[in-house]
């Protein structure tokens, strides 16, 4: 008798090869780390280890020619998922949202959580030094499971490298995992609509 995978959590695991962007990325995202204020102080209040410009900025595209140009490449990389997941766009294309830089110092975590309002989110890796902590990302029937024994893909856990590009639906829960990186772990992150 045939078994057949119904309504299947697709991951998307790309690469961008481009170590001039990767070197300009960083060095931008380590000067707003020291720039902006905002940012930190919104880090500080809400315990995260590091800085983040989640809550501060919102037009890095616009403001530093380095995102502008990750950008373009994450377009191309957006549409390809898109196309895999078989999403009915209705001959639009799904835009870049919302765009910010993560500096996470050692110990640093981010605790569990989705993406709302949003189609596909994913992460961009800058600097990815040894340690750093997986993606873990969380499989979606997990609160409907009840009795159900565990499997063993319960959580899968994603292990980026320099340039790894991560996508995946925005309704997928997942988390990261604490560094122990003794230096900063920097990506960033972002959301398609």
């Amino acid at each position: 008798m045939p078994v057949r995978a119904l309504f299947p959590t697709l991951f998307y695991e790309g690469q961008i090869d481009d170590d001039a962007l990767i070197a300009e990325l960083e060095q931008s995202a380590l000067q707003l780390a020291q720039d902006d204020r905002a940012g930190r102080a919104w880090s500080r209040a809400n315990g995260y280890r590091g800085y983040t410009s989640y809550a501060s900025l919102n037009d890095l595209p616009a403001r530093d020619p380095a995102f502008a140009a990750l950008k373009r490449k994450l377009d191309r990389h957006v549409a390809a998922f898109a196309e895999e997941l078989q999403l009915d766009l209705g001959g639009r294309r799904l835009r870049l949202d919302s765009l910010w830089v993560n500096v996470m110092q050692r110990h640093a975590t981010h605790s569990g959580h989705i993406h709302p309002h949003s189609a596909i989110s994913g992460t961009f890796y800058v600097a990815v030094p040894p340690g750093s902590g997986a993606l873990k990302l969380e499989d979606p029937r997990l609160p409907l499971l009840m009795a159900a024994p565990l499997r063993p893909d319960t959580f899968v856990y994603a292990e980026p490298a320099q340039g790894s590009v991560f996508l995946w639906e925005s309704w997928l829960r997942h988390e990261v995992m604490p560094s122990d990186a003794k230096e900063p772990r920097i990506s960033i992150s972002f959301n398609y609509s």
